[in-house]
């Protein structure tokens, strides 16, 4: 069974940077575009970023200019660099992968908490 493995979750203060990982247990060039969505709790999950096959990034306003999507085909590994951080970007963030038939995988979450 395919798997999304997140990593890189964690406690950092307001202003700090944290880079997600996620990897997966098979080629990502199997996938249309891989995400990043959040949930922060009473809220909805909400997307983040995508990246498609060829490295194409689009991003929610509320990041741009913040955070950066990338991948390592190689590796079979998307990542999420995130920095100068908010406390509203406190959420489980997780990753999600997208078939080119539309189907999705997602991985179980890593937890983010910006706090001083």
């Amino acid at each position: 069974q395919v798997q999304l493995v997140e990593s890189g979750g964690g406690l950092v203060q307001p202003g700090g940077s944290l880079r997600l990982s996620c990897a997966a247990s098979e080629s990502i060039l199997s996938f249309s575009r891989m995400r990043w969505h959040r949930q922060a709790p009473g809220k909805e999950r909400e997307l983040v970023a995508s990246i498609t096959t060829g490295g194409v990034p689009t991003y929610a306003d509320f990041v741009k200019g913040r955070f950066a999507i990338s991948r390592d085909n190689a590796k079979n590994t998307v990542y999420l660099q995130m920095n100068n951080l908010k406390p509203e970007d406190t959420a489980n963030y997780y990753c999600n992968a997208l078939y080119y038939n539309n189907r999705e995988l997602w991985g179980q979450g890593t937890q983010v908490t910006v706090s001083s």
